[in-house]
């Protein structure tokens, strides 16, 4: 492999990714930034150890908002609020075994109906109508039905995020969701880049198989929902 793949940037790669390779998709007031709502749920701080970007994440996205923010387990502004915690995992490629798969095939925004009634059946994680646009997604087909999808997601500079891993009930077991996560992580090390991928901590089935495959744990993070306040209160350097 070959590229930059500097670790730091895990600690908080949707501020990487938006401030980087995906700067097309990114809405930016200050020192806070989302996706564009269509494309993909995060949002983020630059450093969430400076009070002040809180004030500019609540001017883009609006009071009483709702907010999915990642990589921060900082106290919260006072009148923040947290609408839920996952712990998870993030876990990078050491040594995976990256193989192109030749029934693999790549989808378009042509396969959305069926990619996101494939999601709303096995619930890998947020997939939204332009999801698609950040990068290569690769399915497998059965009988002309699509059973089986994992792609690209997040893309700080030196890596991307393998995501929406997801097999049909009916055909798991078969191994696709391992053939495809190294299909996709085949053509991420094509690039010159490095493959990552974050799970809930309590799949350990999915965790046990990305360690299988190559993957290594490289640090526990929060998925976190916060609920910006209706109205910033006076002093909103203080925390609760």
């Amino acid at each position: 492999m070959t590229g930059t793949h500097t670790d730091e940037l895990l600690d908080n790669p949707v501020w990487a990714a938006l401030t980087g390779p995906h700067r097309g998709f990114a809405e930016i007031h200050g020192r806070a930034a989302r996706y564009q709502p269509d494309v993909a749920p995060f949002t983020c701080v630059s450093s969430d150890d400076d009070p002040d970007v809180w004030e500019d994440l609540a001017a883009l996205v609006g009071p009483g908002a709702v907010v999915a923010v990642t990589g921060t387990a900082e106290p919260l502004p006072r009148g923040w609020t947290v609408d839920a915690d996952i712990a998870g995992v993030q876990m990078i490629d050491v040594e995976v075994d990256a193989a192109d798969d030749p029934e693999a095939v790549r989808l378009t925004a042509s396969d959305l109906p069926e990619m996101v009634s494939l999601i709303a059946r096995t619930q890998p994680g947020p997939f939204l109508p332009r999801t698609v646009e950040l990068g290569t997604y690769l399915g497998l087909r059965r009988d002309g039905a699509l059973v089986a999808m994992a792609g690209e997601r997040l893309h700080p500079p030196g890596w991307t995020e393998i995501s929406a891993v997801c097999t049909a009930p009916e055909v798991r077991g078969q191994g696709l969701a391992t053939r495809l996560v190294q299909a996709v992580a085949a053509g991420i090390r094509a690039r010159g880049e490095r493959p990552f991928l974050h799970a809930a901590a309590s799949n350990t089935t999915a965790i046990r198989l990305y360690e299988s495959i190559g993957f290594t744990l490289r640090r526990h993070t929060t998925f976190r929902a916060v609920r910006v306040p209706d109205r910033l209160p006076a002093d909103r350097r203080s925390t609760v």
